[in-house]
């Protein structure tokens, strides 16, 4: 797996086709939840990549956008954290959990990570530091949990 993280701007149009088409994948079809992931929020944020190397090219199969401090909450934060379908069960979901905190410490400091987590999810954040902060919440028709790592 290669990691790369980069700003909005940064992103040739096939990189983010194929990180908007993971998310729609994902969200949208496989979670059937009809939502707004579009939110204004891309540009002011970093994007990281979990590619692998094939013959036709990267492959994208693991994304995470780190949001900075004051955009979504008044920590930074981690959010559209999505692996492939393919890729489950392999331990990807964590490796890409470890890399955004490590790339967000690396690029703004050691801080709280704040993050608005699907509710079902909470044992898989726990392993990597994070702690249910506040009551479940409905967003887009699904239960979710805000956590943080501090």
């Amino acid at each position: 797996m290669q990691w790369r993280c980069l700003p909005f701007g940064a992103l040739l149009p096939h990189t983010l086709y194929a990180l908007l088409r993971l998310r729609a994948e994902v969200f949208v079809v496989e979670q059937a939840c009809a939502f707004q992931d579009l939110d204004d929020a891309d540009p002011a944020c970093l994007h990281l990549l979990g590619e692998a190397r094939t013959a036709a090219g990267p492959r994208l199969l693991a994304y995470t956008r780190l949001v900075p401090a004051g955009l979504k909450y008044a920590e930074a934060s981690i959010g559209r954290v999505v692996t492939a379908a393919s890729t489950r069960g392999s331990g990807l979901g964590h490796a890409l959990v470890h890399e955004s905190v490590r790339q967000l410490q690396q690029l703004w400091g050691p801080q709280p990570i704040r993050m608005g987590a699907q509710a079902h999810l909470q044992g898989f954040y726990r392993e990597h530091g994070f702690v249910s902060d506040g009551p479940l919440y409905v967003e887009d028709g699904i239960d979710h949990i805000e956590m943080i790592r501090q």
